[in-house]
């Protein structure tokens, strides 16, 4: 009867040995005052550690993720290396993304690429937005590694047409929120449609 018993409880004994929450051990003191941590620290701890949902994607969010300025050439070998790291981008927990796009181009040009009829994501599905005119991006494909920073990946220098996921607020505002692909320019030589 008490072997019994004891392998019920079990269970119940594992739940209670889980670590405290972060946010006890912050309230403690274990990190310090909680008034010295800035809050951009205290919603990235609560990204990586939260267990409740994540926040809502933004426009920020987006921009600061996807749109790159002139400071290195797309076309650079070791683009993808550099921009993940320095962008700090990774799933949770620091979780390699087992793959990204970075694209350089107005933000505006982005936000009318929303008003564009829907068509087929790469999954199949018509939730996707297609550009209307060419842009440049770099699409970044994972080779080694699963958590940052050992993520290594393999950039490939990109010309073509976006395929974006925008997210609808109400029934008027909208904004970019995944850049999905961005699909070859097509070859007017060969015939080539995408």
């Amino acid at each position: 009867m008490r072997a019994l018993l004891t392998t019920q409880s079990l269970p119940l004994l594992l739940l209670l040995l889980q670590p405290l929450p972060l946010q006890i051990l912050m309230l403690d003191g274990y990190f310090g005052s909680r008034v010295n941590l800035s809050k951009d620290f205290l919603d990235y701890l609560d990204l990586l550690y939260g267990t409740g949902p994540t926040k809502p994607p933004t426009e920020n969010t987006f921009l600061q993720n996807v749109v790159v300025d002139k400071d290195i050439p797309l076309n650079y070998y070791d683009y993808c290396n550099i921009q993940m790291k320095y962008k700090k981008i990774h799933s949770r927990f620091f979780k390699c993304k087992k793959e990204h796009f970075f694209l350089r181009a107005q933000y505006w040009d982005l936000k009318r690429t929303c008003n564009s009829v829907l068509v087929p994501c790469k999954n199949g599905v018509k939730n996707c937005h297609k550009g209307m005119k060419l842009m440049e991006g770099v699409y970044c494909n994972l080779t080694s590694g699963v958590r940052m920073p050992e993520c290594e990946y393999d950039s490939f220098y990109k010309v073509g047409y976006i395929l974006l996921i925008c997210k609808w607020e109400g029934f008027i505002e909208h904004f970019p929120l995944q850049l999905e692909d961005i699909l070859d320019k097509p070859d007017r030589r060969y015939g080539g449609r995408h």
